[in-house]
């Protein structure tokens, strides 16, 4: 058998195998490319008490060598971003569309059977999600003060490792209010609350077009899942699953019965054993499974005190470089003799 090729993504939660939106599209478009069944991905088989949670595989059913590993650390991952696909030809590729381009080359492709039609309708609607939808998920999650706060930097903070809990969901924060900024473009400060309104009616709008074209189907083309299905999926599960406190967009979802069906159903097609919270269950699988991690990764311990490290300097160095804390020197005479004082500024307040 071929060398397996392995995925590193986003942890679960919220009841998901993955939170993150990217992730779920590729978990999602290599399961449907596998042709993953649910009689033959079944809980039995690949239950967390025979197989630790962040490694699934589905090459038996298809052939296809990809293994999974879900972690809350994207330092672990060889791209230092998540998700990545270590590949044994091609290395490391850590942008979703060119994952799952990839998985195409490879012979695994959700979209084999579409029609010329179909594969238009295909590329429109992406486009559609990516335009209309995709930046009031980013507000929604990351720029809603209320909800990121009290939902999003929540999870994180509590899932990612000590001690990089401290500063990579706002280093994430960061980046995704970036990222809106170039999808919304430099008139986004000038009037944000008319703005948001109208992005918001738009979304809006795009999931009762989603609803009216999925209509009583099973997937988008019928019986099977295609590329289209991930992309979906990816978009309105965590808008769906997720327990905002304030969830607009998310009351318009759930009105739209057929799309909350729809999640459902992938679901319990593609991953009926996940509860969405691997991590709280990994100890006690890794030790039903008999240390197999250890033996996986033999250099895991010493992997584990350098990331503790490399993240304690970061911390530190970001720490400085935010003025949060500085260091003052004494004047010159007897103060002079005492040793250098860090000062914390106690009016800073964790945003």
């Amino acid at each position: 058998m071929a060398a397996p090729m392995e995925l590193f993504c986003w942890a679960g939660g919220w009841g998901l195998p993955s939170v993150d939106p990217d992730c779920l599209a590729v978990l999602v478009s290599a399961a449907a490319a596998a042709g993953a069944a649910p009689a033959r991905l079944g809980p039995a088989r690949f239950s967390p008490a025979r197989r630790s949670p962040l490694l699934q595989t589905y090459a038996r059913f298809t052939g296809a060598p990809l293994k999974v590993h879900r972690i809350a650390n994207p330092w672990r991952s060889p791209s230092g971003s998540l998700p990545a696909l270590k590949t044994k030809d091609e290395g490391v590729i850590s942008k979703m569309q060119q994952i799952i381009t990839h998985l195409r080359k490879q012979k695994y492709n959700a979209d084999y059977d579409l029609s010329a039609k179909q594969g238009a309708d295909t590329l429109a609607f992406v486009s559609l999600l990516e335009e209309k939808l995709l930046p009031v998920l980013i507000h929604t999650f990351w720029v809603d003060a209320k909800n990121y706060v009290e939902h999003t930097r929540k999870w994180y903070a509590e899932t990612i490792p000590f001690p990089l809990n401290f500063f990579l969901p706002n280093c994430m924060h960061k980046q995704h209010l970036e990222r809106l900024q170039l999808m919304w473009g430099d008139g986004y400060m000038e009037d944000e609350e008319k703005l948001e309104k109208e992005l918001y009616r738009d979304a809006r709008e795009c999931l009762t077009l989603l609803s009216q074209r999925l209509g009583s189907q099973k997937f988008f083309f019928g019986d099977s899942p295609a590329s289209l299905d991930a992309f979906v999926f990816s978009r309105l599960a965590p808008l769906l699953k997720a327990k905002l406190p304030n969830g607009k967009l998310q009351q318009h979802l759930k009105s739209l019965q057929n799309l909350c069906n729809y999640c459902a159903s992938i679901l319990s097609l593609y991953f009926p054993w996940d509860g969405g919270d691997p991590l709280a269950s990994a100890p006690r699988a890794a030790a039903a499974d008999g240390g197999s991690d250890a033996e996986d990764d033999p250099h895991k311990r010493r992997n584990q005190v350098l990331s503790v490290l490399l993240g304690l300097g970061a911390m530190l160095g970001y720490a400085f470089l935010s003025g949060i804390v500085s260091i003052q020197r004494g004047t010159a005479g007897p103060a002079a003799r005492r040793p250098v004082t860090i000062e914390e500024d106690e009016d800073e307040e964790e945003e």
